[in-house]
């Protein structure tokens, strides 16, 4: 952690000095501004809607890593590596250390279908470029409650910021896109997952405050893993105009390891 170049993995200390004295890409400043205003804000004279993010960001919890191009082979086969070392590390460095993905935003404004391909562009590369079969117990489908993304054998829940919603401002980010991975082990060990009594009391908290910080009421899509009815991978890049979302979820997952043609080292 903590090497040099746009891609290594970084804490925030040295992800903030390194803003602070200009050793990242203007993209990547803007990036982290955007991402620690958001975060410890308020909108509405509410606080941000997940409480367990803003404090993880105000004690300096997260890590975070930086991706020069959003379809370019090999910075997304590096981003892949950096997950892969984060999965490694992340439970020693400490309890809400999620994984913050900073995009290079486009040269062109994209519209709202252009970073739903995106990303799931993204993750159908790290799929294919898994050094790990998929886990047994998670299903391939992702029309099954169980389902959830999986990289290195870890499920994990990737959800986004970007610059098309107008609205919903809990997921605005104008820069680019952004990508938080978070493992479902980090918050099984919270006991905040959606099948205890804990996290169905900070789900409720979540829900209240995104309705006093976004104005509307809460996305249909949201949900609980598990649950009857509620898929997961709506949730990861909620959608602003359904008409520009997926109507299926555009990633296809097996469990033939290691993937016919994929480029792996």
């Amino acid at each position: 952690m903590n090497e040099p170049g746009v891609q290594s993995l970084m804490d925030q200390e040295t992800l903030e000095r390194r803003v602070r004295n200009g050793e990242t890409p203007a993209w990547v400043a803007a990036h982290w501004n955007s991402f620690r205003d958001g975060l410890l804000g308020e909108r509405n004279g509410t606080p941000f809607p997940c409480f367990f993010g803003a404090e993880s960001v105000q004690q300096g919890e997260p890590i975070y890593t930086a991706v020069p191009s959003m379809s370019d082979a090999d910075a997304l086969l590096t981003l892949r590596d950096r997950v892969l070392e984060y999965l490694e590390s992340y439970r020693d460095h400490a309890d809400r250390a999620s994984l913050v993905t900073f995009f290079k935003p486009p040269e062109e404004p994209l519209s709202e279908r252009e970073y739903h391909d995106a990303l799931w562009h993204i993750l159908q590369t790290l799929h294919c470029h898994d050094p790990e079969p998929w886990p047994e117990e998670i299903p391939t489908d992702p029309d099954d409650p169980h389902w959830e993304f999986c990289l290195g054998g870890e499920p994990m829940f990737p959800t986004c910021r970007a610059p098309f919603y107008d609205q919903r401002k809990s997921r605005y980010c104008p820069i680019g896109l952004e990508i938080t991975f978070q493992p479902r082990a980090l918050f099984e060990n919270l006991g905040v997952t959606g099948d205890t009594e804990a996290g169905q009391r900070a789900r409720d908290v979540i829900q209240d405050r995104l309705e006093g910080y976004d104005g509307v009421c809460p996305h249909a899509d949201l949900g609980d893993w598990g649950v009857e009815g509620d898929r997961e991978w709506p949730q990861y890049m909620l959608s602003d105009d359904e008409s520009q979302a997926p109507d299926a979820c555009p990633i296809t997952v097996t469990r033939a390891h290691p993937k016919p043609g994929a480029r792996l080292p």
